[in-house]
């Protein structure tokens, strides 16, 4: 069965926010930024959060500066992130998810390896679902 974490958005701020939760919380946190994962980054955006995780015992909180064109808006700052077991239940959720809804960024293979999309749901609630293959 997919576990559901919490996914935070930021708008620049996502390295402070995620140590302030650390220093609160404890756990490890992990920081990658726009810089390790691509090359060809301007210099100004190279230490811009793509992906956080601060992980205490069975905790598990995720954020990132990446916010979509029309910046922080109610129901995009916060994302529920389904971490599913196999492609068939990433691909059932994500459609059932979707109905009524909308499905902003289709299922794709991603650079890191792994099945990945988003959808907004009928409620307004942005989705995030991620099927890690290794």
């Amino acid at each position: 069965m997919a576990k559901i974490n919490a996914y935070l958005t930021f708008n620049g701020n996502c390295r402070e926010a995620m140590a302030f939760y650390q220093e609160c919380l404890g756990g490890e946190l992990t920081l990658q930024t726009l810089g390790d994962a691509e090359e060809d980054i301007p210099v100004e955006l190279r230490q811009v959060i793509l992906h956080a995780v601060l992980v205490a015992d069975s905790l598990v909180l995720m954020g990132s500066d990446m916010v979509g064109e029309k910046g922080l808006q109610r129901g995009n700052s916060v994302s529920l992130c389904l971490n599913c077991t196999g492609e068939e239940e990433i691909r059932r959720l994500y459609y059932r998810l979707s109905e009524g809804g909308q499905a902003t960024d289709p299922l794709e293979d991603t650079f890191w390896g792994d099945l990945f999309g988003g959808l907004t749901d009928q409620f307004g609630n942005h989705w995030i679902l991620n099927y890690n293959r290794s």
